[in-house]
Parts: C-alpha cells; sequence; structure tokens
C-alpha cells in the first residue's frame, strides 16, 4: 500500500539511441513527491537523478540537483560529469587497469589514460536500465554480462529509490555476481544546495563535514591502500 502522501508519476523524457540494437529506445522518467512539496525525478537512462526539488531554511523551494533538460545532455560525454547517475561495475579508478581475483589478473577498459574509471566507455551509468514502481518506491534493474568491459562474471544490479515524508531521499543498491568480481556501487550526484542555477559564487559559500572515522589518501586520483 502506498503510504498517505506518498506518490509516483511517470513520464516520458525523450528518447535514447540504442548502439547495439540500432533503434531509438524511449526514456522513462519518474517522480517521486511527497505531502510536503518535495519532489524527486530519476530516469531509466544510468538509473540517473535529474532533478531534487527541496525547500531550503525559509520556504523557497529549488532545485538542488546538477543535471541536464533532457537526454542531449546526458549522452554527450564531453559536458556529463556521470550527473546523477549510478556508477560501476566499479567506482573510481582502477590503477593501470587490471586487477587480481583468485590468482588470475583481469584486464579491463582504459577510459582514463592508463586507468580504468567508473566502469569503463559504457558503465552502468551510460545503461538502459529495468524499471518497476512498487508502491511510492522505484526500482531500477540492470544485468552486466560476463566480459563487459572485461570484468568476469554477470552481476545483477538493483538500484531502489524512495522519498519519505521526513523529506529523506533513500536508495539502496544491491549487487548478485555469478563469480568472483569486484563491484563497487555509487551514485554520482552533484548538488549545489543555493540551487542549481546559483551558481560558482553559491557553491563556494558551502561548508561540508563528513562523519567520517578515516580517509584513504591518494596518488594522481589513486588510493594507495592506506587508511588515515
Amino acid at each position: 500500500m502506498s503510504a498517505p502522501g506518498l506518490k509516483v508519476e511517470e513520464d516520458s523524457f525523450g528518447t535514447f539511441f540504442d548502439e547495439e540494437r540500432s533503434v531509438n529506445v524511449p526514456v522513462r522518467r519518474f517522480t517521486l513527491k511527497n505531502s510536503r512539496n518535495v519532489s524527486v525525478q530519476i530516469i531509466n537512462y544510468g538509473a540517473t537523478i535529474t532533478n531534487i526539488v527541496v525547500p531550503d531554511k525559509n520556504g523557497v523551494f529549488a532545485d538542488v540537483n546538477l543535471g541536464f533538460d533532457s537526454m542531449e545532455g546526458y549522452t554527450k560525454n564531453w559536458v556529463n560529469p556521470y550527473f546523477g547517475a549510478i556508477v560501476g561495475r566499479v567506482a573510481n579508478r582502477i590503477g593501470k587497469a587490471q586487477f587480481t581475483v583468485k590468482n588470475e589478473t583481469y584486464h579491463v577498459s582504459k577510459n582514463n589514460g592508463e586507468n580504468h574509471l567508473h566502469g569503463g566507455f559504457k558503465g552502468f551509468d551510460k545503461k538502459m536500465w529495468e524499471a518497476n514502481v512498487e508502491g511510492t518506491k522505484v526500482t531500477f534493474s540492470y544485468v552486466s554480462k560476463d566480459g563487459e568491459e572485461g570484468y568476469p562474471g554477470s552481476v545483477l544490479v538493483a538500484a531502489t529509490y524512495s522519498l519519505s515524508d521526513a523529506n529523506e531521499l533513500l536508495l539502496e543498491m544491491t549487487a548478485t555476481t555469478t563469480k568472483p568480481t569486484p563491484v563497487n556501487l555509487t551514485n554520482h550526484a552533484y548538488f549545489n544546495l543555493a540551487g542549481h542555477d546559483k551558481g560558482w559564487s553559491a557553491l563556494s559559500e558551502h561548508k561540508v563535514h563528513v562523519n567520517a572515522s578515516f580517509y584513504t589518501p591518494g596518488v594522481d586520483l589513486l588510493p594507495t591502500g592506506e587508511k588515515m
């Protein structure tokens, strides 16, 4: 049953040209809304968050999520730094685009110089996901096939988005694999809490506190394996 005040609506967000099948595929957009007029929009291309409309301390509503108004922006790699998408099979970089699992070395695609970044040339952010509405939740799922971008094993990935009446956006991600394989999922949303259209001057006024007991230092954007 749907919770009072919470609802999910669906409409179209244009089309995406699927190169593997050489066809235009309709892109589905889902809008999560609560009784406080907060809303979140997600498309099934990359299970990508496109809008998050919330009130500030004065009750003024603004879209605080950085994104694009059409599919064209999301499909131009040179202007889209993974805005709002689910990133995988492995988020961040894999040094020298190789890793070892059970004494076997695998070579994945080099899409970041000599390294592998955010799942490769066509990671999860550039895939069409299946979408299913379950009450006030939307679950997006994708099957990454054995050998995709060089990774071993197939992976069934699911990302479930929900919005509460306490203005909480919740995201639960799961992955089931057929072989031992690295999986490191994330959502790559960017925020400007003053509003997405307020620019750098407002963004530079932000202060961010991270609730973490340690961090992993890096060299050339690659983790060293240390904890500090």
